[in-house]
């Protein structure tokens, strides 16, 4: 009952989301989150609780406000009169699920953790990542890419957050370094494969740029 009052609670919340960050980019993560809690030690339920709630208000959508999604999912939480120590585990998940450049680590990787974040990230490469990078982009009306502009790999959380690059920077900045961040053997193992699709689709998009014709062994 409780994963279920979740569920209805974030779809009527993320109803206007942008495509990205909506409920079928939370159905996912919780779906991955559920497949690799199976290989792992874990609290399911703290598990489902975090995937289900992690982007419930995303900052990036609240003027950088980092607790905005912490503080509605634990009075969401404590309504559901869940007990304080799962709630603080959840809030630990949440809190510390962010990419935010790559910079950040945070001060204990919790087993429930570790699989959420790989769940979350996971969502973010491979076919589905390409489609969501460029679905945000066209949403922040940046350009495709620009050869003029080069990706920065040396900035903080705060200037990612404010980071105006083109969409195609992005995958140098986040989603190509997110395969070997990955915390759990079965992330690993299926980050690998949607790490390769990026990289053809890379090849592709750079062939296409030039007028070029790709080679069919490529």
């Amino acid at each position: 009952m409780l994963v279920q009052n979740t569920v209805d609670f974030v779809k009527e919340t993320l109803a206007n989301a942008e495509s990205g960050h909506d409920w079928f980019h939370i159905e996912r993560v919780w779906k991955v989150a559920k497949t690799l809690a199976k290989q792992e030690n874990v609290n399911l339920l703290v598990v489902e609780l975090a995937a289900l709630l992690h982007d419930i208000a995303d900052a990036k959508f609240h003027n950088n406000d980092e607790e905005i999604g912490q503080k509605i999912a634990a009075q969401f939480l404590r309504n559901q009169q869940v007990e304080e120590e799962i709630i603080a585990q959840v809030i630990y998940i949440i809190k510390h699920i962010s990419f935010k450049g790559g910079k950040e680590n945070p001060p204990e990787m919790t087993a429930e953790l570790a699989i959420v974040q790989d769940a979350d990230r996971l969502d973010a490469i491979g076919a589905i990542g390409i489609a969501r990078a460029f679905n945000y982009g066209g949403f922040k009306n940046r350009q495709l890419y620009n050869p003029e502009i080069s990706p920065d790999l040396q900035m903080d959380s705060a200037a990612y957050r404010k980071s105006e690059a083109p969409t195609l920077n992005h995958f140098y900045e986040k989603l190509l370094l997110l395969k070997d961040k990955m915390n759990t053997k079965s992330g690993k193992e299926m980050a690998e494969q949607r790490h390769a699709f990026m990289e053809q689709f890379l090849a592709q998009f750079y062939a296409e740029w030039e007028g070029l014709a790709m080679s069919s062994n490529q």
